[in-house]
């Protein structure tokens, strides 16, 4: 029974009642709402007038090529070689894709070197560029300090054989304001200030005792020459004979980073007040300003080349902006923190030297500096004049301090210590020196300005006085390194703890032992 209108076997079959002809559902249906009329007789015709028919349904008969053995195999064949044409172009796509990442990859790794090589360039540029800066004289000006011979000659500097200053930018008066201001904060702190209530008590200094000893420097060339403490990370850096120095994390007893890069001995360190910079100067000439990161490495931002002998001495302005070195070629320098550029270079007068040793005053009004004829000189910062100047040690001046009232300055030099009052400009007190051989190395104020601390051949800690007072030594550490010379001693936070190096490579930690062993915080 086939479709009157297709000729094919309806899937849906009707019945015409007029004609009798059968007909596929969707096509009749369509024919008559477009015609009205049966598609064979041409009669009037209406969806009425179709009946459905009831019939089984109909199976298509298999194709040809399926009905036989050699013809499913022939299909089977078809499928196969379809899939492995396919296969074949996903294959050859892989292998291109391939090949393009991996060209991709090689400009990526050329484009890295470029960059590096590049940065490289820039640094270096960078370098050269602010070295030439530094040694270029600049056009007087209101704030410029003018070397009159050099102007009136019309010779430069660099000539062979001129032997006239290098020309700097100065202490411009914006800089002195700066100062300025910090004296006047700071000395209206002073007046308030009381002793802190966390300030270790004398009888705890008392039973201080080795803590702990960390060999931190090379053994070869044994040696810690220097150190300093950052009193708000708690982190000590040391200074040694072996070109490095070391940032040690006390909480933790873990060494934080080995600054190298000095061709010789280290001989002064020095943090900023949030620990961020270290200064470290070195026999080598140069001071090298590091700058730390945050994943507390610490990175050469600064090389300084002003000096022509040893740098001798470090001190870092209580404004935090500005730093202070001091070395043998009898000069001391006045830097900007952020630049790295001398501001200006003072020389000492003909006859001495050279400087052995620098602290700013507290207040950071004036500075003073060790000399190697032993005489301390203090300079008043915003003139660069030299104000007075204290005479009466034997030897070179090996360290300086100015307590924390800013009524006393500590000196140490071959004869000992000598305690200097700065309202009346004279030495009120001496500590005879340990040995003639020894002499004393260092001498510190702790940052309460309660506690004084000595180095030579053995650490002693006296208790602060006034100048009719008697200044007590309230403890005595003897010298564990076997060497006979303690070289450097600094106060903790709140003298909790004392630092202390010697000419082995060890940093020693003294403090109070707490029940469990661990010092007491």
């Amino acid at each position: 029974m086939n479709c009157s209108i297709s000729g094919e076997v309806p899937e849906e079959p009707v019945v015409s009642t007029k004609s009798g002809h059968v007909f596929e559902k969707r096509l009749i249906e369509r024919y008559v709402s477009d015609y009205g009329k049966c598609p064979v007789t041409g009669e009037q015709l209406t969806m009425d007038d179709i009946l459905p028919v009831k019939m089984g349904k109909i199976v298509k008969p298999r194709p040809l090529q399926a009905a036989s053995i050699p013809g499913l195999l022939g299909i089977f064949q078809n499928e196969w070689d379809s899939l492995m044409l396919s296969n074949f172009a996903l294959e050859q796509q892989l292998h291109t894709a391939r090949q393009e990442l991996s060209h991709a990859l090689y400009q990526h790794d050329a484009a890295c070197r470029v960059i590096a090589r590049l940065k490289k360039e820039r640094d270096e540029a960078r370098s050269l560029l602010a070295q030439a800066e530094r040694q270029i004289p600049m056009t007087a000006s209101s704030d410029i300090a003018v070397n009159a011979p050099a102007l009136s000659n019309g010779r430069k500097d660099e000539e062979p054989g001129y032997a006239g200053k290098k020309m700097r930018p100065g202490i411009s008066s914006s800089i002195i304001a700066e100062i300025t201001d910090c004296n006047l904060a700071l000395s209206q702190q002073r007046k308030k200030r009381q002793i802190p209530s966390t300030l270790a008590a004398v009888e705890d200094v008392e039973r201080y005792t080795q803590l702990s000893s960390y060999p931190l420097h090379k053994t070869g060339k044994p040696g810690i020459t220097s150190l300093d403490i950052c009193h708000s990370k708690d982190i000590i850096a040391t200074g040694g004979i072996d070109t490095s120095a070391v940032l040690f994390d006390r909480s933790s007893g873990q060494i934080m980073s080995t600054l190298s890069g000095h061709s010789k001995k280290v001989t002064s360190v020095n943090f900023d007040a949030q620990g961020d910079l270290v200064l470290t100067g070195s026999a080598d000439k140069t001071v090298r300003v590091w700058q730390g990161s945050e994943d507390g490495s610490y990175n050469c931002r600064h090389i300084l080349k002003d000096h022509t002998a040893e740098v001798q001495a470090i001190t870092v302005h209580a404004t935090n902006n500005y730093f202070a070195t001091a070395s043998l070629d009898n000069t001391w320098c006045f830097y900007e923190f952020s630049t790295g550029l001398c501001l200006t270079q003072v020389e000492g007068a003909s006859g001495s030297e050279g400087y052995t040793s620098a602290a700013f005053h507290p207040d950071g009004l004036i500075l003073g500096t060790g000399t190697s004829n032993a005489d301390v000189k203090i300079w008043d910062v915003k003139t660069q004049a030299n104000v007075t100047t204290f005479s009466g040690h034997t030897g070179a001046i090996t360290a300086i301090s100015f307590s924390e009232n800013g009524y006393f300055l500590a000196t140490a030099a071959q004869d000992g210590v000598k305690l200097w009052d700065l309202r009346k400009l004279k030495n009120f007190r001496t500590f005879s020196a340990y040995d003639k051989d020894t002499g004393t190395n260092s001498v510190e104020f702790d940052h309460s300005g309660c506690y004084l601390g000595l180095a030579g051949s053995d650490t002693r800690v006296y208790q602060v006085a006034s100048v009719k007072s008697e200044w007590n030594c309230i403890k005595t550490f003897p010298d564990l390194s076997g060497t006979g010379k303690v070289t450097c001693v600094k106060f903790g936070p709140d003298s909790k703890y004392i630092a202390v190096g010697s000419m082995d490579h060890n940093l020693r930690i003294f403090g109070l032992p707490s029940e469990d062993g661990a010092m007491e915080s």
